[in-house]
């Protein structure tokens, strides 16, 4: 009877162990920006959300799902907030609506020259903190930022010839409303604001001669560079932000070592898929530079500099709408100064002070 009971003990005792080394994972369910389709969603799913368990110990697992999946795409901010998902990978700029801070947070048009380098600035020049209050101020304190920068640098689609600003003038340029139309218009373009699922009619039929569309390999995929043989690349204006959050509640019940995991897992992973993105990208430019049929325009740095200076003009004018959207640019301006990306004053006070002097 005693060695019966001793079994049972030690079966029991081995049952308990079992239990505590296979607690289930929390799957965090997280909705994207992406389409199904995106060379960006497959190549995640691929190879950097099955990382997300490895990192965090088997803690949590990542459900990445393609955009609408639970929420259209403009109410993820607020689903996050309420519990409805756990998280989103998707661009501010769909905010902007809400609050102007979002377009600078989510795509300062003609700012960077490398996603590298407004990752840079989100992980370590302020931008985390800044979109952080921008959330607050919208949600309270229901939504916490794990991280937020780009993977791509848009390439320019374009039916003709645009080898440095002059050559936008007059230029008809598909463009979404906002910061980008705005800065175009300012080049001298006429910004036409058309859905992107009509610029390839639309620059088939003469309706646009340029288009701001998506990266290179995207634009390839969709054969926009067949009917439009003059792209600009690397671009000159788009590097659109992603946002990664969690719930609040959701982000206070991991340990911090899954917090931390969590936090480099986003930079190291959009840093892979840049570099991943852009390989193909030069891919794709070298084989159209040697069969010749599509002229690859690259502008010079002087050119692209002075893009940033007309493009400055437009931050201002979104910055002045709200003490958020200041102090968003204010970040940038302070980081872009710190790393040469910016050749006048390094604030925005000295900005407007050379201009007082000029004019």
């Amino acid at each position: 009877m005693k060695m019966r009971t001793l079994v049972c003990s030690i079966s029991l005792a081995s049952a308990t162990l079992l239990a505590a080394t296979t607690v289930q994972a929390e799957e965090l369910r997280v909705q994207t920006s992406f389409n199904s389709g995106d060379y960006a969603y497959h190549y995640l799913q691929e190879n950097w959300v099955p990382k997300v368990k490895e990192v965090t110990g088997g803690d949590v697992t990542l459900n990445l799902m393609p955009t609408g999946s639970v929420v259209p795409y403009k109410e993820t901010m607020d689903a996050v907030a309420m519990g409805l998902l756990d998280g989103d990978l998707t661009a501010p700029s769909y905010f902007t609506g809400k609050d102007p801070v979002f377009a600078l947070m989510g795509d300062l048009i003609a700012g960077y020259d490398k996603p590298s380098q407004f990752l840079d600035f989100c992980k370590n020049g302020g931008g985390e903190h800044v979109l952080q209050k921008a959330i607050d101020a919208e949600v309270g304190n229901k939504v916490h930022v794990v991280g937020c920068g780009p993977y791509k640098r848009e390439a320019l689609v374009a039916a003709v010839p645009i080898r440095g600003v002059d050559d936008l003038e007059g230029v008809k340029i598909r463009s979404p409303e906002g910061l980008a139309a705005d800065v175009f218009k300012r080049a001298g373009a006429t910004p036409v604001n058309i859905p992107f699922s009509e610029v390839y009619t639309s620059l088939q039929q003469g309706v646009v001669d340029a288009a701001d569309a998506s990266a290179y390999v995207n634009n390839d995929a969709s054969g926009l560079n067949d009917i439009a043989k003059y792209p600009i690349y690397p671009g000159i204006h788009s590097m659109s932000s992603q946002q990664f959050t969690l719930n609040q509640s959701t982000w206070d019940s991991l340990s911090e070592n899954d917090q931390k995991a969590l936090h480099k897992w986003f930079y190291n992973a959009f840093n892979d898929l840049a570099d991943a993105v852009h390989q193909k990208d030069e891919q794709l430019v070298a084989r159209d530079k040697a069969e010749g049929d599509i002229t690859v325009i690259d502008w010079p740095q002087s050119e692209r500099d002075k893009f940033r200076e007309v493009a400055r003009d437009a931050w201002k004018a979104y910055a002045q709408k709200s003490e958020l959207a200041q102090e968003a640019l204010d970040a940038h301006v302070t980081y872009m100064k710190e790393h040469g990306l910016l050749k006048n004053a390094s604030s925005q006070t000295d900005n407007d002070k050379s201009e007082d002097t000029q004019s």
